[in-house]
């Protein structure tokens, strides 16, 4: 076994990782731990929906989703990056709708983590970003 086939064993824990280091909001390791995964095995997309992700967390909503969109053209049947890509594409206004539109279609997932993670972002567009403003929005500044 070479120097370099003893480490691609680790890929899932650096991507994990990963993950781990976004929710702590370290996105500096969080890159570097997505980078050496994708080092690693850079025919695996788990690491591009682990840079969407980070790009999500900080509401850098282009680059989320063009991450997302490359795991997709990769693989189009992955349901994640599929639902993350509805996530992201809802925040935005112009792409509001399209963002809807595959959260629906991500409801019949069959990982029970997507489909939650799409009937929550559905519910939250629903009662929060297409929501008509309240008395305050809708006055003007004199």
């Amino acid at each position: 076994m070479s120097h370099w086939e003893s480490y691609k064993q680790d890929w899932l824990l650096l991507t994990e990782a990963g993950f781990i280091a976004v929710n702590q909001m370290d996105e500096d390791t969080a890159f570097k731990l997505f980078k050496a995964a994708e080092t690693l095995h850079p025919e695996k997309t788990l690491c591009k929906v682990g840079y969407g992700y980070l790009y999500l967390h900080k509401l850098d909503l282009k680059n989320a989703c063009k991450a997302f969109e490359e795991v997709l053209q990769m693989e189009p049947k992955n349901e994640m990056a599929k639902a993350m890509l509805g996530v992201a594409l809802s925040l935005g206004p112009a792409t509001l709708e399209r963002g809807e539109k595959i959260l629906e279609e991500t409801h019949h997932a069959k990982d029970s983590f997507v489909k939650n993670l799409s009937d929550s972002a559905t519910s939250f567009v629903g009662r929060f970003l297409k929501k008509n403003p309240g008395p305050a929005g809708g006055h003007k500044k004199t």
